[in-house]
């Protein structure tokens, strides 16, 4: 593929992008950390492990290269799509073409390379480095890092961001280190109504609100999501063993790549506008064709980095409409992503998300996972710069009222009612994502077929072997 990407089409105000791979950014990519790796054996080390124990990269943990400035890495750097911004005296580049780590280039002559970590004081414990390794960034500023290891002129750092993207972190005041708190506890704790979904959305709003005053936009969307993580995870096993091994080595879910929320058509605009209010901007639409029967929206949030997919059934003439913010008309049938709701409830709320995907070695993470007897359905990508499967589905019970609520209204049938009621019906999942060549978007050729096989009236029947 190439190396550019189609300029952003706009339909009703809304960008739509095409991207592309990036393979001689990739390969400048790839250099590099070949270069780190034989240059640190701590880093190699660490390489090593990450693959052997979690089934991920080291690539899949890079958060930034530090250079020494100068007119042919420069060069090589725009060549390949990088573009640069002047921070003070050191020149950030970064490639808005593909998913690649942000390249600095300092007035020294000093290498570092940062892999980026959920908590620098967990990644130094597991790591055994408490005693040797310092912390720079007191409990509470928004970018903490640590020295793991420094041979010669090449360093390598760990580093935790809390919603900030800067070089230099923000220190909060010892009153607003206790309002993150209470803020993030009151994120746990938020009301997941199954069946007063108004009032579920209208509580997040009121807590993103308060969070925002007191911590602003970025360091609220960052605590949002960590809360939104644990309650995926404690309701799936998956997520539960991959993140153990994530944590045996300290590094938490640093890897993630997008989290994905299945919604009802009719509250699919309360949902994106949550979003909005903790600072996403819509980016491309996705539709997997009409056969499908659904579509998404994907957002991204520019100073976390996180990324969002949200589900929705819908047909190919409302792709071309705002379907983000105008309200959807009423259906007589649901497909694959509004039965799931019907049957669960909101992704935002009761439910939790349908699954977080984070980036892997994916043949290595497939197998590791298997040894831990977590089984991956079919792969639904499998191109050299993008793969993907599920995790087997998670199954969880099925409240009686929903199913007496979708058999009145003849959305099911009673044999599916039936087994609804004593086998339940498939939730959540993990799913493991290799990305290469700096691939950023989404396969729209592939998924027609996992969204078919993840439809709650599928799964059931295989379930109970009929």
């Amino acid at each position: 593929m190439s190396t550019s990407t189609t300029a952003p089409k706009t339909v009703e105000g809304i960008a739509d992008f095409h991207w592309e791979c990036q393979p001689e950014a990739g390969a400048l990519i790839a250099e590099l950390l070949h270069s780190f790796r034989n240059d640190c054996p701590a880093i190699e080390a660490f390489a090593r492990a990450a693959l052997e124990r979690t089934g991920t990269r080291l690539l899949d943990w890079v958060d930034h290269f530090e250079l020494p400035n100068g007119d042919e890495i420069a060069k090589r750097l725009t060549a390949v799509g990088f573009v640069p911004t002047l921070t003070g005296k050191v020149a950030v580049f970064a490639n808005p073409l593909g998913l690649f780590p942000s390249v600095e280039l300092y007035e020294q002559n000093r290498r570092c390379l940062a892999i980026k970590v959920d908590s620098v004081v967990e990644f130094l414990a597991a790591q055994g480095l408490l005693e040797t390794a310092r912390i720079e960034g007191s409990p509470g500023t928004s970018i903490r890092r640590a020295k793991i290891a420094v041979i010669g002129d090449v360093e390598f750092d760990a580093i935790e961001r809390h919603g900030d993207r800067s070089l230099a972190g923000i220190t909060l005041s010892p009153e607003h280190a206790v309002a993150a708190q209470r803020h993030f506890e009151a994120f746990r704790l938020r009301p997941r109504p199954l069946d007063d979904e108004p009032a579920g959305f209208a509580a997040a709003l009121s807590l993103i609100e308060a969070a925002k005053h007191d911590l602003g936009q970025n360091r609220t969307c960052h605590l949002f999501f960590e809360g939104e993580r644990r309650y995926w995870q404690s309701r799936n096993r998956a997520a539960r063993v991959q993140k153990a091994r994530q944590d045996a080595l300290g590094l938490g879910w640093a890897n993630h790549d997008h989290h994905t929320y299945r919604s009802s058509r009719s509250h699919f605009p309360a949902l994106i506008a949550v979003f909005e209010r903790l600072g996403f901007h819509c980016r491309e639409r996705f539709y997997a064709g009409p056969e499908a029967g659904w579509g998404a929206q994907v957002l991204e949030h520019p100073q976390t980095g996180i990324v969002i997919f949200a589900d929705v059934d819908m047909s190919p003439e409302e792709l071309l409409g705002d379907f983000s913010h105008n309200p959807l008309p009423p259906r007589d049938e649901l497909g694959t992503v509004g039965l799931w709701c019907r049957l669960h409830g909101e992704a935002f709320l009761n439910a939790g998300m349908h699954h977080l995907e984070a980036q892997f070695d994916f043949d290595a993470a497939c197998s590791q996972l298997a040894c831990e007897g977590v089984k991956s359905m079919k792969p639904f990508t499998n191109f050299s710069f993008l793969r993907q499967c599920f995790t087997e589905g998670e199954v969880w019970p099925v409240c009686s009222k929903q199913i007496d609520s979708l058999l009145a209204e003849e959305l099911i049938s009673r044999d599916q009612a039936e087994q609804f009621r004593s086998v339940g019906a498939v939730g959540s999942h993990l799913e493991i994502l290799e990305r290469n060549d700096g691939y950023k978007g989404f396969n729209q050729t592939g998924v027609n077929e996992i969204i078919r096989d993840t439809d709650p009236r599928r799964l059931v029947r295989e379930l109970v072997g009929v």
